[in-house]
């Protein structure tokens, strides 16, 4: 049994294939020259490309890069090419160019630690303004924290953009077409570095306060498509379940403050927003229910009525509010089934796929899905999407006979406590994707209850989670995702978005401020403790206290401008 999720920022693609035609290899070997790369099959040497180091033309290969007349200066054995992306370093003989490769690993599904090789032409740099040099260096360090980025996986036996069901349906003549093609563009997060080989196409990826909501066409920051796999004798099973953003537009800036006020931005389209992205979901997966788990006071209360209203004009779409803070306060998880009554009916009419090995006779079909949002769609979200998990495999092992029709899952200690942690795991993948830290909460999924450990860690995530979130400005993935192209004749994205102003420095005179304030507080308890001695004193702790005071004010008042925030792309 396993659990994977696919998204535009965490998610799995077959990575080029050079050789035969449409065949995937899984050993290349790299020869760098002084004026180009080659790469190219060890099965079929005569078979591969060249990515030229001044120009980034790429070609097939020809006899001289098949047996060149001079010898490269590195050779390297590599199991993939994720593609090439272009920086500043460019004129109109020399253009920049990345190549990711990845280190092979043992495992069907492969983590991407992957190392660049940089391939412009040193004088390109050298040709550079200032600002450009600037630009080139911030790209390149965008680029280093993709190398680090967890949870992008490829396969080589199996394309793990598409869930089983779609697999097992395809017709031949989409199976002879090129892996590529056969992939879910939504979950290919390296299309934008194929683009000198394929089309590309974007969706609305990025990090957890920078990508909130959806997009003008109905795409949901967070997406995600998580397929549950069962395999047992003679059969295979699959349950899919979705989550995505509140589907509204909205925006939560950070502002220095632990949770930063949500506003519901007024827009004439958040009608059709809504209507294109359950359309989608609809034409993808059949009938939809919508499981909405945030609360219902403050500013999440706000955004939840909203997005019940908008769906009242969608009768299609069954909208089921569910306040997981509420219910699930104090650890309860097993208040769940409150949930699980209201959506049962649904929920088992929607299925599972189960396929016979046999004889590939399709046995049951999922006729519909899942789909639940929190605010960020990771913890809350996560420990739901658990518990529905475990009642569709234990209708599922009920449904192949490994389990009689009064067992549940739920009852073998051992084999449960394999699922737990596959689904915690899985939860961390993709907060560390979307948020940078584990999922909090894994002690609910783990073991269905908090422990003080997982207190502790809950306490250590959520402080690195402020820290991303208000200095960490998630340039990365627009990058590595085309939304943001670089261009040598384009302007400045840091003057383009006012980077340039004052508030592109207030974030490193934040140590300063910082610092200011803890001395301050510091001095003032001090002189407190002196101020009855005499007027001097007294004068010492008003004068220290109101400095205290004034940068607390002025950092409060600027707070936005302290924190870091995407600079090549808008939000929406």
């Amino acid at each position: 049994m396993e659990a994977s999720s696919s998204s535009p920022s965490s998610s799995s693609s077959v990575t080029v294939a050079t050789g035969d035609r449409f065949r995937l290899h899984d050993r290349l070997e790299l020869l760098e020259f002084a004026d180009k790369y080659v790469v190219k099959s060890f099965e079929s040497p005569n078979r591969g490309f060249s990515i030229s180091r001044e120009d980034g033309d790429i070609q097939p290969l020809d006899g001289a890069d098949v047996d060149p007349p001079v010898r490269p200066y590195r050779t390297s054995t590599i199991y993939g090419v994720a593609g090439t992306i272009r920086l500043v370093a460019v004129s109109a003989l020399q253009r920049g160019t990345e190549i990711f490769h990845f280190r092979r690993s043992k495992n069907l599904v492969h983590d991407t630690p992957f190392q660049l090789s940089y391939s412009s032409a040193d004088n390109a740099v050298l040709q550079l303004g200032s600002l450009q040099k600037r630009d080139e260096a911030y790209f390149m360090n965008l680029l280093r924290i993709v190398e680090s980025t967890p949870g992008l996986y490829y396969s080589y036996d199996t394309d793990i953009t598409l869930n089983l069901q779609r697999r097992c349906k395809l017709t031949d003549g989409w199976m002879a077409k090129p892996i590529w093609k056969q992939a879910d563009p939504r979950f290919v997060w390296n299309r934008n570095l194929l683009e000198d080989l394929i089309e590309a196409k974007c969706y609305h990826v990025g990090t957890r306060m920078w990508r909130r909501g959806a997009n003008l066409q109905g795409d949901t920051a967070n997406s995600i498509e998580t397929e549950q796999l069962l395999e047992t004798e003679g059969f295979r099973s699959s349950f899919l379940q979705f989550r995505g953003s509140v589907p509204l537009l909205w925006e939560q800036i950070v502002d220095l403050s632990y949770k930063p006020r949500l506003r519901i931005i007024d827009n004439e389209q958040t009608p059709k927003v809504v209507e294109r992205h359950f359309l989608d979901l609809s034409q993808r997966y059949g009938d939809v229910v919508a499981v909405d788990l945030t609360d219902k006071h403050g500013d999440e209360g706000l955004l939840s009525a909203a997005y019940a209203n908008e769906m009242k004009t969608l009768p299609s779409v069954r909208y089921c509010s569910f306040d997981f803070h509420h219910f699930c306060s104090n650890s309860n998880f097993d208040k769940l089934q409150i949930l699980y009554d209201q959506v049962s009916e649904d929920f088992e009419k929607q299925g599972y796929f189960l396929v016979d090995d046999a004889d590939g006779e399709i046995l049951e079909e999922q006729k519909g899905i899942i789909r639940s949002n929190c605010i960020d769609c990771l913890d809350r979200t996560n420990v739901t999407q658990s518990f529905l998990a475990q009642k569709s495999l234990t209708i599922q092992l009920r449904r192949v006979g490994v389990l009689g029709p009064d067992e549940s899952f739920t009852n073998f200690n051992k084999e449960y406590g394999k699922f737990r942690t596959l689904w915690a795991e899985q939860g961390d993948e993709i907060s560390l994707g979307y948020a940078g830290t584990h999922a909090l909460k894994g002690d609910l999924v783990r073991y269905g209850k908090q422990t003080l450990g997982g207190m502790i860690k809950d306490g250590m995530s959520a402080l690195s989670r402020y820290y991303l979130n208000n200095f960490q400005d998630g340039d990365a993935l627009d990058l590595i995702s085309g939304r943001y192209s670089v261009s040598r004749q384009s302007p400045s994205p840091f003057r383009l978005n006012g980077f340039e102003s004052l508030s592109s420095e207030l974030p490193q005179y934040l140590p300063v401020a910082s610092a200011l304030l803890i001395g301050g507080l510091t001095v003032t308890s001090f002189t407190l403790q002196q101020a009855g001695r005499n007027a001097q004193q007294y004068l010492s702790t008003v004068l220290w206290a109101g400095v205290t005071a004034g940068v607390m004010a002025a950092v409060k008042a600027n707070g936005r401008q302290f924190c870091s925030r995407p600079r090549l792309c808008g939000l929406l």
